[in-house]
């Protein structure tokens, strides 16, 4: 089963993006956290794209596709044409310096990490494709 979603790269977007995720979901996923755990998942990165690489620019767009290609595994493939951000190069910060320094933001990449059972980029003729993977039971 697929589902997809094309998206404006407008933060005003995000509570269609949770509501798609949600609805995609509802007969897949049977615990509400596990449920919640994805949404902020997603939310973070695609908000991430929308802010780094297309600057919050509604003419810019995202896709999001959620496949279950069998009872437990869900793939998510979030794809653009802004510039990649590949998520596994990234250095997380140390919480301690985050605290320290009273910064915002540093937390949600360690966040998507934790939540997800896989995270990698690749690029697909010429467009980047983030894709992330969860088992769920």
């Amino acid at each position: 089963m697929s589902y997809r979603h094309k998206i404006g790269c407008s933060l005003e977007n995000l509570k269609g993006i949770r509501d798609f995720i949600r609805k995609s979901l509802r007969t897949h996923v049977s615990s509400e956290v596990v449920m919640n755990e994805i949404i902020l998942a997603l939310d973070e990165m695609c908000s991430n794209l929308m802010i780094h690489a297309h600057h919050c620019n509604p003419d810019h767009f995202l896709e999001l596709s959620i496949d279950v290609p069998t009872k437990g595994s869900l793939i998510f493939e979030i794809t653009d044409d802004g510039e990649m951000f590949d998520i596994n190069k990234f250095h997380e910060p140390e919480i301690g310096n985050l605290v320290h320094e009273k910064r915002k933001g540093g937390l949600g990449i360690r966040l998507v990490k934790s939540i997800m059972d896989g995270v990698e980029y690749l690029n697909r003729d010429g467009r980047f494709v983030c894709r992330l993977t969860k088992q769920v039971s």
